[in-house]
């Protein structure tokens, strides 16, 4: 396979908007199936039954798609403009993670990667490569993407078990081409972390066990999005405003110094730190039109109500006790058993 075109294809991720593209095989990390299987047998994975299911394919990407060669990873940069902990002060208002802030980041990585993948199949042809397949996927398929990108040279998994990269810090989104095309393969990149252990002083919860391994059911970005029902009081508490998602570990991160600044303008923060209150009042009619378009409208209403209500109660506020109490008779258990929480919490200043 000639390496012209993968220079072409780099160069082209490159004008599609993708701040980073490796290549890899699609079995370069045979030992991702069996930290997968101890991470569920651990239970680890809590509530996500979907990571226990089809562990098969998402342990071993060739298994995925036996007839695939190379798999192509790219990122795709969301870096903020101002650090997201600054939201956290602001008790009366939602914290809501950096990638929920804009566009839901599958539907725009996912277009990228199709008219990305086209060209290439037709770049193919026009070397007189003919039958060439591909598959896309960004995040809901089993594909797992951190090790594979790791692999392909994007960067390393840092003690958070997120992605880091020298190049581009630790913001960014990733999306993969699978294709039957052998393409030349990159050189994968190694841990760099060294002593820091920024990021698992910052947790609030202390999610992880060890450096390089997380306890979802302690996560507050599992807990706010994935986690069906009441959280356990234990941890409301630790959760402080932070209503969808959590990035301090992200945030604390010392490559974010060379993080790069986001090229694509629907990630610009459109839903920002909405007051408490408004939120808790919305239905669920309410709740889809303000949140169309976003990543956030997965959770449902009931999810994000419940999520405010451990807000209003950590948030010391008074003046947001009759927000707690009108919710007590919620329909929604979570909602209602999250309202009476809010309010002894309220109640007892």
């Amino acid at each position: 396979m000639s390496a012209s075109l993968k220079e072409r294809l780099v160069a082209r991720a490159r004008e599609e908007g993708f701040s980073g593209t490796g290549i890899c095989a699609p079995d370069a990390v045979p030992e991702a199936a069996g930290r997968l299987a101890r991470f569920v047998e651990e239970g680890r994975h809590g509530q996500m039954s979907w990571m226990a299911e089809r562990m098969e394919w998402r342990g071993a990407a060739a298994a995925l798609w036996p007839e695939a060669r190379s798999v192509v990873m790219l990122a795709e940069v969301y870096t903020p403009e101002t650090d997201p902990r600054e939201a956290l002060k602001a008790r009366d208002r939602g914290a809501v993670s950096v990638y929920a802030q804009g566009k839901d980041y599958h539907d725009l990585v996912k277009r990228r990667l199709k008219r990305l993948g086209r060209w290439l199949l037709d770049e193919a042809r026009r070397d007189g490569i003919e039958g060439a397949g591909i598959k896309v996927f960004v995040d809901t398929a089993p594909v797992m993407e951190k090790p594979l990108a790791q692999a392909a040279g994007l960067g390393w998994q840092g003690k958070h078990t997120n992605l880091l990269s020298r190049d581009l810090g630790s913001w960014f989104f990733l999306g993969s081409i699978f294709t039957t095309l052998d393409l030349p393969k990159d050189k994968a990149e190694v841990d760099h972390c060294g002593s820091c252990r920024a990021c698992l002083d910052a947790c609030p919860t202390a999610a992880f066990p060890a450096p390089g391994q997380l306890d979802a059911r302690r996560c507050i970005s599992y807990l706010t999005i994935e986690h069906r029902g009441p959280v356990d009081e234990g941890l409301r508490g630790l959760m402080g405003n932070r209503i969808y998602g959590c990035d301090d570990c992200l945030a604390a991160c010392p490559w974010n110094k060379f993080a790069v600044e986001a090229r694509e303008i629907g990630y610009a923060a459109r839903v920002g730190n909405p007051p408490l209150a408004e939120l808790a009042a919305l239905d669920d009619a309410a709740f889809r039109a303000r949140f169309s378009g976003s990543p956030i409208k997965r959770i449902g209403r009931d999810r994000m109500v419940r999520n405010v209500l451990y807000a209003i109660g950590n948030s010391a506020d008074p003046a947001l006790l009759s927000v707690a109490l009108g919710l007590k008779g919620d329909a929604d258990p979570a909602v209602a058993d999250a309202a009476r929480w809010a309010a002894a919490r309220l109640d007892a200043i």
